[in-house]
């Protein structure tokens, strides 16, 4: 399942000339992440109340256009599987139907002592269902 964001280019995510600064991709990735936990029927915290944390240990990003102060973004987020304890987030980021950069982060799964986990199966179970492609 895909989800959606919502997001503004506040003046502050710009530079002089109102382009969107390259890192705030990221951010909107975030965002799109959060969204798609949130139409899975969980939040990041609640996985952090379980002992579970999702560090990025990849992100990648491909800059098609440029986004400008108050421009309305839609950041879609989709999931998959990326090997025991990876996930895979993909990303596209579009202004209308404008495609203005797409990418991906990938976490690893880790427990509060930072060891690495295969996910456990409340979470595995909730990836499951929420599972197809961007």
């Amino acid at each position: 399942m895909a989800a959606q964001a919502i997001i503004r280019v506040l003046y502050g995510d710009t530079d002089a000339m109102g382009v969107a600064y390259y890192g705030n991709y990221m951010r909107w990735f975030e965002a799109g992440r959060n969204e798609w936990f949130r139409s899975s029927g969980t939040v990041y915290r609640e996985l952090e109340a379980r002992g579970v944390f999702l560090p990025v240990i990849e992100a990648h990003c491909n800059y098609r256009k440029p986004a400008f102060y108050d421009d309305v973004l839609t950041v879609q987020t989709a999931f998959q599987f990326s090997g025991p304890a990876r996930l895979r987030f993909d990303y596209v980021i579009l202004r209308g139907e404008e495609p203005l950069a797409d990418g991906h982060t990938v976490h690893v799964c880790v427990d509060g002592d930072r060891k690495v986990l295969k996910p456990p199966d409340f979470l595995r179970d909730i990836l499951r269902s929420f599972t197809n492609g961007c």
